[in-house]
């Protein structure tokens, strides 16, 4: 839990759902911080205890201590990059989430799309800037439309994303998404209702939980919006059954096709009742709050059995 982005508080309150919901019957769990200028072991009194990085152990009143598995609660980089699962991969560690490829995939939204689009999955229209690229606000208009949303590539948790109404302040909320990241996706706005799509594999098979709608009290689905209360998540959506059908036939297909392991949670709105793909979480939050456990609790699953069951298909 932790990591090195924005992110790392939600991931601190997602890992200690995690060890808190534990089946005490069947694991031991430890809770490993990973910072920037430490990986530690933290105990129940906060004491710390430095991780060997070359085989993840640690010693705990001289004692070398060795693990089975490794739950990944990282949001953001580097456990939703790819750089956490190929270290694990390395050491043959199993881990919960899935693969190097498909984080490090699914986390730069603008190869993802372009992976997912052969596949007839729809999405925004979109604009990409690299750090240094000329700025051609009239160019950027024409393709996407406005209003528009500017969106840090590489970022999660709605960090470094703006909705812009004008032309004139599209500069400044480029400036916001450059802070975040050095590649940029400029979308079109799509008006509709917003769903989040939670896919897991669960006893062994791809399932997909109940939909939740998103109804935000700001503008869009912003971080206020997702860790403030300032959004109705509604558990199930109030969808016909066919945008039902459709959009669990288009996020099943996406973790399949993707060949995805682990939780996920991908975010779609629809635009004439058919759902486009906004982007794919590959380590959703997993706080009491968040939309994911909301999900698997509609879907009788409970928190207990939904970590276990993640545990169980990373040590297969």
């Amino acid at each position: 839990m932790g990591g090195y982005s924005s992110e790392y508080k939600i991931s601190l309150k997602s890992g200690n759902v995690v060890y808190e919901f534990l089946d005490p019957k069947k694991y031991k769990g430890y809770r490993i911080h990973v910072f920037k200028d430490r990986w530690c072991y933290v105990d129940d009194d906060n004491n710390e205890f430095p991780i060997d990085k070359n085989d993840f152990s640690v010693v705990v009143n001289n004692k070398k201590i060795t693990f089975d598995c490794v739950f990944n609660a990282i949001h953001g980089s580097p456990g939703e990059d790819g750089f956490m699962q190929g270290y694990f991969k390395l050491l043959n560690l199993p881990q919960t989430s899935c693969g190097m490829y498909q984080a490090a995939l699914t986390f730069n939204k603008r190869d993802c799309l372009s992976a997912l689009k052969p596949y007839g999955i729809l999405t925004a229209d979109n604009y990409f800037l690299n750090l240094g690229d000329a700025i051609d606000e009239d160019g950027i208009v024409k393709k996407v439309g406005l209003p528009c949303f500017v969106k840090a590539n590489k970022a999660g948790s709605s960090f470094g994303i703006s909705k812009v109404l004008k032309k004139e302040d599209l500069k400044k909320a480029i400036a916001i998404a450059f802070k975040e990241d050095n590649e940029i996706i400029i979308e079109s706005f799509l008006e509709g209702t917003e769903v989040s799509v939670g896919v897991i594999t669960y006893k062994g098979k791809t399932t997909v939980l109940p939909i939740t709608e998103i109804v935000s009290e700001n503008d869009f689905f912003d971080y206020e919006a997702k860790y403030l209360g300032k959004s109705q998540e509604i558990t199930p959506a109030r969808l016909s059954k066919t945008q039902e059908h459709k959009v669990n036939a288009v996020a099943k297909k996406i973790y399949e096709v993707l060949k995805m392991k682990g939780f996920s949670r991908s975010e779609f709105i629809f635009k004439n009742e058919e759902p486009h793909l906004l982007e794919i979480n590959t380590i959703p939050g997993l706080t009491k709050e968040s939309i994911l456990p909301q999900q698997a609790t509609k879907a009788g699953i409970s928190m207990q059995e939904l970590f276990s069951s993640a545990i169980e298909e990373a040590l297969k």
